[in-house]
């Protein structure tokens, strides 16, 4: 489901800083975020399990940026492809043609997933006052 209430945010914030803490984001800067891109939330029954983020192209482009996040209780399941394969999904309703994620170098699981989905590595940066690189990737 898209995130869309305010519990809804506060979900996928939670999602977010469970598998990103060293860029912990604030409800307002979700609540912007929600503005520019497209949040959405994953159950399994009524438990949280995961969420996702569409970056979608900007004028004048035509890559898009799809992250899936699963919270570790729930990872090896198949639940990352599903959330994949929808983010992905809209990502080319909204005029992607180039796909690109982004994953937090500490996390070894996402890294695998995402290249056995066929992105390859393409870029590493260090968020300032951070030492833990995120890793930009690209579907081949």
């Amino acid at each position: 489901m898209d995130a869309a209430s305010e519990a809804d945010l506060l979900d996928w914030q939670h999602v977010h800083n469970a598998i990103i803490p060293t860029d912990l984001l604030s409800l307002d800067d979700i609540r912007e975020r929600s503005t520019r891109h497209v949040l959405h939330l994953a159950h399994l029954g009524d438990t949280l399990i995961g969420c996702t983020t569409v970056r979608p192209p900007v004028a004048g482009s035509t890559t898009a940026t799809v992250i899936a996040r699963v919270l570790p209780p729930y990872r090896g399941r198949g639940f990352g492809r599903e959330l994949y394969t929808y983010a992905l999904a809209q990502a080319r309703a909204l005029g992607a043609e180039v796909i690109e994620t982004v994953v937090l170098a500490s996390n070894p699981e996402g890294l695998s997933f995402a290249r056995r989905a066929g992105f390859i590595e393409f870029d590493r940066y260090v968020l300032p006052g951070d030492t833990v690189p995120f890793v930009d990737l690209r579907l081949a």
